[in-house]
């Protein structure tokens, strides 16, 4: 038998049962020797053998399964957080991602865009529906405010909104980056299905995206340049960088910021007009 300081899976399952109220599952808390649930009442809650669960803790249990590690993660209420690193202690690889739609952002991430006065930046979820943005991005590459909320939507806008592809340089090897990190996207947030009707509906509304969509090609946009033509600036160039937003696998942010001394001049005269 694997001696219990050499389990780090048993050491972490005792762990999180010692924190947990008995009361808040409907426990009696009278009578316990030592603090959180029992054994037998975590086995309850995951649906498992007190008997195999015991053993689990003790490093006799085998390697679990998905199904019963959900359970698991369910019956000690573990947060997104502790649930990949129960999976990782168990079987040395991540949970499969459960996509979570995302309607908006925190005020702190707002304070975040709005901290970059001369980077134009925004946030999009999985759809990549534009989600936040700051002023800088308003004035430099478009009034996301005056959009419908259904409009604001980072392929919508470049397919079906004639004003935002006539300001990039190079629609079409920008647009077929974009599908093809899009296709990349949803498949690893386990987002595919969630986004089929949207896929449809731009495949009726461009035909342009339908041929795009049917190449099958898939990009990794983690950064880049994109070449602006603003109608009151003129040419821009803009390095982007695109960051994941912790805790939000829904969520990315995407950074822009001027190419050249005459590029950020651009910028800076069109964001303090």
């Amino acid at each position: 038998m694997a001696g219990s300081d050499d389990n780090p899976l048993g050491i972490f399952l005792r762990d999180r049962r010692a924190r947990l109220d008995p009361t808040r599952f409907g426990f009696s808390s009278a009578r316990r020797r030592t603090p959180g649930l029992r054994r037998e009442e975590v086995a309850q809650r995951a649906n498992v053998s007190a008997t195999w669960y015991t053993w689990l803790e003790q490093g006799r249990g085998g390697s679990p399964s998905v199904d019963v590690l959900d359970r698991l993660a369910h019956a000690l209420a573990l947060t997104p957080v502790e649930r990949e690193h129960l999976f990782l202690l168990a079987q040395q690889r991540p949970p499969q991602v459960e996509y979570q739609a995302v309607q908006g952002i925190t005020p702190r991430l707002q304070r975040v865009l709005d901290a970059m006065p001369y980077s134009p930046a925004f946030v999009r979820t999985v759809r990549w529906d534009i989600v936040g943005w700051n002023h800088a991005a308003t004035k430099v590459l478009g009034d996301y405010a005056a959009l419908a909320p259904a409009q604001r939507n980072s392929l919508r806008l470049i397919f079906c909104h004639p004003p935002i592809r006539e300001r990039m340089a190079d629609w079409e090897r920008d647009a077929r980056a974009v599908v093809g990190t899009f296709r990349a996207e949803i498949a690893r947030v386990g987002a595919s299905k969630e986004v089929e009707a949207f896929v449809a509906e731009l495949c009726e509304l461009s035909p342009e995206f339908a041929a795009m969509w049917r190449d099958q090609n898939v990009h990794r946009q983690g950064e880049g340049t994109k070449h602006l033509r603003h109608p009151v600036a003129g040419p821009i160039a803009l390095d982007y960088s695109v960051f994941a937003v912790d805790d939000q696998p829904g969520l990315s942010m995407v950074v822009y910021s001027p190419a050249k001394p005459e590029d950020e001049e651009r910028v800076r005269r069109l964001v303090d007009k």
